[in-house]
């Protein structure tokens, strides 16, 4: 009797437990694919997209005036 009480107890917090963590996870779920979410999301990630490719374009051009400046150093030599 009691063991069959305590399976009973045990299944149903489990039950209880399972549904409460279920409940939250599809709701946060939902709660992330909202439009105003995904819209925020893809502006934000644009906006680092672009401040990435401004610095990189930076990077190429610094990176090209030292070789340029090189090449004049070595073209200078040569004379």
């Amino acid at each position: 009797m009691f063991k069959r009480l305590f399976w009973l107890a045990v299944g149903t917090g489990l039950g209880f437990g399972l549904s409460f963590w279920l409940t939250r996870f599809i709701r946060s779920t939902v709660e992330r694919y909202t439009p105003e979410r995904v819209s925020s999301d893809l502006a934000s990630a644009m906006r680092r997209l672009g401040e990435d490719i401004r610095a990189a374009v930076q990077e190429g051009r610094e990176a090209m005036r030292e070789r340029e400046a090189e090449l004049r150093e070595s073209m200078q030599g040569r004379r």
